[in-house]
């Protein structure tokens, strides 16, 4: 099967690496920044343009992998050819294709991606498209590069982006904070990386409210106190630690 990858960032990189290492042959990508399509394409050892050179007509799938907020702009440059298009977007509607084929959906990875990393990571992926021969086409695809591959129509694929902005994004903002607190305090916040990874691990074979520990779900008030008043000078920090400690000792009242 013949894909056209129609970006060049960190989805667009690791996508056409998981296709093209499971026997799809990329003939081309595009990208708004020819410096970068042709990094990929090099990669990938295929043609490289712009949006001002013309796109390969003859694929079989065009996948786009940009961010969410351009795809409609770039919708306009796909010939009108009725294949089997793509977007890899968690918050865009599979309608954002319908005046461009016949056949369009969406092949979502749920999973925090980043083209410099040594390997790929585990990628489950949404799938949704507009009639059920299309849904089981891009399943049948999405099976080739992952064994984790799920149906999610536009209302469920966003309410798991907005899982995983919590579950990832706002941890990791967390971390940071964190992270933040220990250069001021001259304290080594690497001490602290084998707890992420534990905290993490525990969560591969219980839910998550199972293994919750700390000073709020045990009610204990002094350690909460002095918490408090180490995070004098740190209100911002301060404020998510009385919120946090407040939600968790309610949650497990």
């Amino acid at each position: 099967m013949q894909v056209v990858i129609i970006g060049s960032g960190n989805t667009a990189t690791i996508v056409s690496q998981l296709l093209q290492a499971n026997g799809f042959y990329i003939s081309q990508v595009i990208s708004r920044n020819i410096k970068h399509a042709e990094i990929l394409a090099n990669a990938l050892n295929c043609s490289a343009s712009d949006f001002s050179s013309p796109m390969d007509e003859t694929a079989d799938v065009y996948l786009i992998a940009v961010s969410d907020k351009v795809i409609h702009e770039v919708v306009n440059y796909i010939p009108k050819n009725n294949k089997l298009i793509l977007h890899t977007a968690g918050s865009v509607s599979i309608n954002v294709l319908e005046n461009v084929t016949n056949q369009f959906g969406v092949l979502y990875p749920l999973q925090s991606l980043r083209k410099e990393i040594d390997a790929i990571p585990e990628i489950p992926f949404l799938v949704d498209g507009n009639n059920k021969e299309v849904i089981e086409m891009i399943m049948q695809i999405g099976k080739k590069i992952s064994s984790h591959v799920a149906f999610a129509n536009d209302n469920m694929r966003l309410k798991l982006h907005l899982s995983a902005v919590i579950v990832n994004n706002f941890t990791n903002h967390l971390y940071t904070m964190a992270a933040d607190y220990c250069k001021k305090e001259q304290l080594e916040f690497d001490l602290l990386k084998p707890l992420i990874f534990e905290t993490a691990n525990r969560l591969k074979n219980s839910y998550p409210n199972q293994v919750q520990t700390g000073p709020a779900i045990r009610n204990d008030t002094t350690a909460i106190e002095q918490h408090e008043n180490l995070l004098a000078n740190y209100p911002e920090l301060k404020a998510l630690y009385i919120y946090f400690t407040k939600q968790i000792s309610s949650f497990y009242r």
